[in-house]
C-alpha cells in the first residue's frame, strides 16, 4: 500500500476526505487552526495545509476507486507515474502538526526576487536571491560572493 496525492477541486478537500473515510479508504487531509478576526469576534478555525490535495493510501489496484467521489479531478504525477508519499512523510507533517511548540506553519513557493540564506554546504550563511525557478532548475545570484549559482535539482523516485 502506498500513499498517493490526489488533486481535488478547490476548496472540496475536507468534503472528498469525508466521502473517502466513508468508502473505508485511508485519507489524510491535513488541516491547521488559524485564529481569524472579525470586526465583533474572534475565531479559531481549521483550513487545510495543501490546497487542493488529499493523501490516500491504497494499493495500485485500487486506485481507480476514488473517482467515484465528487470533487476528485485526478491523481497528481511524478515523471510519468502516479506521485508516492513515503510514510515518513505523512509520518514527518502529523508530528509538525500535533507538535505544541511549533506555533505557525505556513507554506510557500520559490518565487523569482525572494530573499534566502544557503543553510549547509560550501555556501553556508551567504544570502541568495532567487532569480529564476523552472521545473528542474533554479538560478541563484548570490550577492556577497559577486557568482550567479545554478543548481539542478534531482529527479526524486
Amino acid at each position: 500500500m502506498n500513499w498517493y496525492v490526489l488533486y481535488v477541486k478547490p476548496k472540496s478537500e475536507k468534503k472528498v476526505a469525508e466521502m473517502l473515510q466513508k468508502m473505508q479508504i485511508e485519507v489524510y487531509c491535513p488541516l491547521i487552526k488559524e485564529v481569524r478576526q472579525w470586526s465583533d469576534r474572534k475565531k479559531t478555525i481549521e483550513n487545510v495545509l495543501f490546497k487542493s490535495y488529499v493523501f490516500v493510501r491504497l494499493t495500485d489496484r485500487e486506485r481507480h476507486r476514488v473517482f467515484g467521489v465528487p470533487g476528485v479531478v485526478r491523481y497528481l504525477f511524478w515523471l510519468g507515474k502516479p506521485a508516492i508519499v513515503r510514510d515518513e512523510e505523512i509520518q514527518t507533517i502529523e508530528k509538525w502538526l500535533n507538535d505544541d511548540d511549533i506555533a505557525d506553519i505556513s507554506l510557500s513557493k520559490l518565487i523569482p526576487g525572494d530573499e534566502l540564506y544557503i543553510k549547509n554546504g560550501i555556501l553556508k550563511d551567504q544570502k541568495a536571491i532567487i532569480q529564476k525557478v523552472g521545473k528542474k532548475r533554479i538560478r541563484l545570484v548570490i550577492p556577497g560572493l559577486g557568482v550567479v549559482l545554478n543548481a539542478r535539482i534531482k529527479d526524486v523516485v
